[in-house]
Order: structure tokens, then sequence, then C-alpha cells
């Protein structure tokens, strides 16, 4: 054996020496492309044990193992990193992922260098793969990835470096309309995110400082040539051991639009509450405290704006009977509004005014409240206690009148006269049904106690309970009362009836 031969042999076995500890993984191939040697590192990172497993060659390493570059794209025979040494070529940091064709579940990121090692005279010697198992980080990359690119929130990344962008997101592409491409590799200086920024300075002596951008309102370039309002904030991250800054934006138009959309609907609703001839309130849901007014409130009701606005209705006490304004309010309460309830209002000079109130829940700035409007019936109501009042007169000897005409002459007054809820039928007690049910049938007190068998005076204290439960004045209001809520339609005939 020649001294050259022994001389390399001997080189060769020290460098196997060297290399074989190594976490770096090594494979050293002959000038025809067989695989002469593996460190463990090496095996392991293509999930072998055993030197052979990785193939006699280039050739049959390409069969045993699938190459793919980063962006999923697969490595070309040819330009595998073993073939690219096999051919002398030196290179570097060249990531690749390695998957065993006998078992596709398993893949490994290596990042991949080459050395050509050459003889006493220059003359290539041998060829030499260096890698490194990236996995993990590749792992963590792409979960940045992911996250990156599924943030609805614009994005983009720029590395601090030179300065140009180096990553983008759907949501930065979709609000700005421009291509991927036309941000990729783009410095700032061409598409300027802080271009019209409130605190431009600021921003890039943060830029430059490689520290936190505030959130500030800026004007957003777009690719037709219009801009946008937004809110951009860089914040700095470090990505592929580069220092970077992620800037992060939200579009302002939609929520411009909605303030717009806001602004208007609460002009046309101040408009008409101020223009509306008919009295408005506007109060808290929870403390009842008068917010707003309109001028027909002021006009109608005699009160100067400063003895309303700010007080609580029971301040002011404009409800004339305490009972209907804690009913008024428990049904707002429960239900949400209410229609057409009639309620007796006292003026500033304590005049009375028979009103129908109106009322709905309304959201004024996010807190719940209640709108009012109050329907001025007092010559309604006069005119039909007119009209009762001549009923009465008539029925003063209801007997001879048919039931029929009796009902026709009760649901007179209890047209358009809606009440808030009071007393229940199953209030009042049996005899006191049954007195009711005989003065609806048209019978006088005298008829009523022979009917039942009882006292006249008897009977006429039953009547009395039942108008003060009821809260009626007359027979003609007690008829008026059972009718609204539909009793005693299946009544027998007065003894009168002809």
């Amino acid at each position: 054996m020649s001294q050259d031969v022994l001389t390399t042999e001997t080189n060769r076995r020290q460098l196997q020496q060297i290399i074989a500890g190594l976490s770096d993984g090594v494979i050293l191939l002959e000038l025809d492309q067989t695989i002469v040697w593996a460190n463990d590192a090496a095996l392991a990172m293509h999930g072998v044990s055993r030197i052979s497993e990785l193939g006699a060659n280039a050739r049959e390493y390409a069969r045993r193992f699938a190459l793919r570059y980063r962006n999923n794209h697969p490595v070309a025979t040819d330009n595998y990193p073993i073939n690219r040494v096999a051919r002398g070529e030196t290179f570097s940091d060249v990531l690749v992922e390695v998957t065993p064709t006998a078992d596709e579940e398993r893949t490994w990121v290596h990042n991949v260098r080459s050395m050509v090692l050459a003889d006493s005279a220059g003359a290539p010697e041998s060829l030499v793969l260096i890698m490194d198992d990236v996995t993990e980080w590749a792992s963590a990359e792409q979960r940045f990835e992911k996250t990156f690119n599924a943030n609805p929130a614009p994005a983009v990344i720029c590395r601090l470096s030179d300065l140009r962008y180096i990553k983008v997101n759907s949501g930065f592409l979709d609000m700005t309309g421009y291509a991927r491409d036309q941000v990729i590799g783009v410095s700032t200086y061409e598409l300027d995110v802080l271009e019209g920024a409130e605190k431009k300075d600021l921003a890039i002596e943060r830029l430059r400082e490689h520290t936190t951008i505030p959130q500030m309102q800026a004007e957003l370039k777009l690719a037709d040539g219009s801009s946008k309002q937004v809110i951009v904030a860089g914040q700095p991250l470090e990505l592929n051991d580069e220092d970077c800054m992620l800037f992060s934006f939200v579009d302002m138009e939609p929520r411009h639009k909605a303030e717009v959309a806001l602004r208007q609907s609460e002009e046309r609703f101040a408009k008409a509450f101020r223009l509306t001839p008919v009295p408005t309130l506007v109060c808290g849901a929870g403390d009842q405290v008068v917010i707003d007014v309109n001028e027909a409130f002021l006009d109608t009701l005699a009160y100067p704006s400063e003895d309303v606005l700010g007080k609580t209705l029971a301040e002011i006490d404009f409800i004339h009977d305490q009972g209907d304004r804690t009913r008024l309010f428990a049904a707002l309460e429960k239900t949400g509004r209410l229609d057409r309830i009639d309620v007796r209002i006292r003026k500033k000079d304590a005049q009375l005014i028979d009103c129908a109130i109106c009322a709905d829940t309304v959201s004024i700035q996010d807190n719940p409240c209640y709108l009012l409007v109050l329907m001025d019936i007092t010559e309604r109501k006069r005119t039909e206690l007119e009209l009762v009042a001549a009923i009465e007169e008539v029925m003063q000897d209801a007997s001879w009148f048919s039931r029929t005409l009796i009902e026709k002459l009760a649901n007179v007054k209890s047209a358009n006269s809606p009440k808030l809820p009071s007393v229940s039928f199953t209030d009042l007690t049996a005899r006191e049904r049954d007195v009711l049910e005989l003065i609806c049938e048209g019978l006088a007190d005298k008829e009523i106690a022979a009917r039942l068998k009882l006292a006249p005076n008897t009977v006429r204290n039953h009547v009395a309970t039942v108008y003060s439960k009821l809260d009626v004045h007359s027979r003609s209001e007690a008829i008026v009362w059972a009718r609204a809520r539909g009793l005693f339609s299946g009544s027998g005939r007065s003894r009168g009836q002809r």
C-alpha cells in the first residue's frame, strides 16, 4: 500500500473519530457518490440505525427518501443535496423536509451544507454533507405561520435590517386590495404603513429603537390609489433569528360607517322627538330620571324645563294617581311596552287632564330608557261622561230594557277606554259576584233581594262593596266593567225583559 493511500486512510479515520460524537449529522461520500460513512446523528435524522439503510449511493438514497422544500414543492432528484455535493458543489443553509418513502408519516426538517475535502495536491478527495435537525424550529415556525395567516386582523411583518416586508396575511391583502407579491420584498419607503400617522415621529423613533409602537390612527394607502383610515400598532419580534416588527391594523371604515349611521339615526329621532305635537318624555328605565322632554310636553303641562329635566317622575308627580304610576311602570318593567293606558295627568297649575299613555323601551347611549307619549283625551272623556250620564238618566228604571239594549248601552262607555290592570273578578266574594251578575241583567235592588232571598239593606251593602272593589260609581259603570271582561255572557234575561 502506497504512502499516499495510508495517509488518506489515516486522515479519514481521524476525521471519523472527530465527528462521530457531534450533534450535527455528517455523511461522507466517495467521488463516485458511494456513501461510505455516517455518524449516529445523521442516522437518527433519517430514522435508521445502520448506514446501509441510507442506501449504497446517492441514487439509492433518492429512492429511499423523498425531499421537499419548505414551500411544499418536491425537490428534483438532481437537486438533492447528496447529488449536488457529488457534483462538487458547495452550498449552505439548504432547508429540506426529509420523508422515508416507506413511512410517509415521519418527516424531519434538515438544514444542510456541504464540504469538498481535497488532498495535498488540491484535488477533491472526499465529499461531506453536514446537517442540522431543525424539525422543532420548523414546527414552531409553521405554527406561527398558520396562526399569522389565520388571524383575521390585517398584519404585515417587516425585517428591521433592511425595512422590507417578509410576511403578509390575508386580512391585510383583503383590506388593501394588494396582491401578495406587491407586498413581499417591498420596503417601507414604497409602502408606508405609518403614512399619515397621528404620532409618526414617535412611531419612527420606536421603529429605529426596535421597541413597541403604540396604537395610533394612520392613513393607509390602498392598491387602487385611495386611502383608508386605520388604527396601526407595532410589536417587535424575532423571526428566523432576525429582528422584525409586526404591524397590525384595525379597519376604521366599518366603525366609522356605524358611527355615522348611529348619528344619523339619533338625529332623526331627535328631530321627530322635538317636532311631534304630542307631549313626549324620555326617562331612565331604572331610576325614572327625566332625560329629555319636548316642547309639546312643556306647553301642555305648563312646566318650565328646569322643573322637569334631571328630576325623577316621583319628584315631578304629574301622574295624579300614585297607584296608576306604580302599576304603569310595573307593567313597563314586565313587558317593555304599553299601548294606550288611560291616566289622569296633573298640570303645573294643578289642573287635571285625561291622557292615554303609550310607552316603549329605547336604548340611548347603551342605557335602557322609557319613551312615554301622552295623548290628551280630555275632550273625548268629557263627551263620554256626558254620554254615560245620559245613559244613566235613561237607565234609572232599566227594568223595561231588553238585555241586548243594556249591553249595547254598556259597551258605549267601554269603547276606547283602556285601563291599567287593577281588580280581578276573583277578588269578589261569591255573593258579590251573584249581585254583580243580577245588576248586569238589569235588576233593581229590590228585585235582586227577592231573587237572592236577602234583605234590601243587605243587597244595598253588597252593591256598595262591589262598587268600591271595582272602582265604579254607578250601575252602568259596573255593567261596563263586567262586559269589558266578557263576564255573564250567558246570563238569562231580566224579569222585566220584553
